[in-house]
């Protein structure tokens, strides 16, 4: 075998990833979870608006998570308790993260009000 050589035999060679219009990440293969396989922009770079939709979708999701394991939690029928507690954790940290991401651009906006053209 040469050096530089790939061989599809023990390693398989990583794919690029790109964003699809749903936001989800796309690895061009045809078992991934993707909604288009083409990137937004030709730069391949997020357009702004996701990142918030993404945040919110995201805080909703494990939202939604914790509750389905509060309620299995409660009526006896959740197999591992410790799984209530990582995802209440992980509740916690994308509701701050979205937060976070909001105060930002809160703080970005003012500044270009208060720039003078």
């Amino acid at each position: 075998m040469k050096m530089g050589e790939i061989t599809m035999g023990f390693i398989t060679p990583m794919k690029p990833w790109k964003w699809t219009r749903s936001g989800v990440i796309s690895t061009n293969d045809s078992n991934a979870k993707t909604g288009s396989s083409s990137a937004i922009s030709g730069s391949g770079q997020i357009p702004f608006q996701n990142v918030f939709q993404t945040a919110v979708e995201q805080v909703k999701e494990t939202q939604a998570d914790v509750e389905n394991k509060q309620y299995l939690l409660s009526t006896g029928q959740l197999e591992d308790a410790h799984t209530l507690p990582i995802a209440e954790t992980k509740a916690q940290i994308s509701l701050d993260m979205m937060i976070s991401l909001r105060n930002k651009a809160l703080e970005s906006y003012n500044e270009l009000i208060k720039m003078n053209i």
